[in-house]
């Protein structure tokens, strides 16, 4: 099975559909957001570092990440494919982690980026906030997300598209979750 990188901007689902292909095909899953707060939750040095750069809206150090990830893919099952959920946030990432991935002879497979509008994502972080209690997910902070994502993380779409790996799934074009979930198993099937 091949890596896949889940692209989207905050709230596009990314982390909904990585559980749902987890799901069916059995792959390891790396979600940045669930490493990292389980190392604040936990208290730990890194943990409170990424604090100080998540509750202000910004992206951790690019080898703050790759390290964290570096140990993280290392003990995932060999040979199932494994789903990046978060990462890489900017052009720079996504070649430390090919190079990473390069270093263990794998390389990254596919890009599946979410495309959601605006209006939507923000109604469904804001929504999210209340269900999960989640801090993060508060006006401010969302709109300061977006505009880091816009500046740092969009042009990475333009990369991906240069590897040959950028594969679009359009809410606008599948207004539903099902239709969007499956598009994505039609991609994947088509790439392995």
């Amino acid at each position: 099975m091949k890596n896949i990188i889940i692209f989207g901007a905050p709230g596009s689902g990314k982390g909904t559909y990585s559980d749902e292909i987890v799901k069916k095909y059995g792959m390891g899953h790396i979600s940045t957001g669930d490493v990292l707060r389980a190392q604040i939750k936990a208290g730990t040095e890194l943990g409170m570092t990424a604090k100080g750069y998540i509750d202000n809206g910004q992206l951790l150090p690019d080898s703050l990440m790759i390290d964290i990830l570096a140990d993280t893919y290392d003990n995932m099952p060999a040979g199932q494919g494994v789903i990046f959920d978060g990462f890489p946030r900017t052009i720079a990432q996504a070649e430390a982690l090919k190079k990473m991935l390069a270093e263990r002879k794998h390389d990254m497979g596919i890009m599946i980026e979410l495309v959601v509008d605006e209006e939507t994502l923000l109604a469904r972080l804001l929504n999210r906030a209340i269900e999960q209690g989640r801090a993060d997910d508060n006006e401010e902070t969302i709109k300061k997300r977006f505009a880091v994502y816009h500046e740092q993380t969009s042009p990475l779409a333009d990369w991906f598209e240069k590897e040959g790996m950028r594969n679009t799934v359009d809410w606008a074009e599948n207004p539903s979750k099902e239709q969007m979930l499956a598009k994505v198993y039609d991609i994947i099937d088509k790439a392995n």
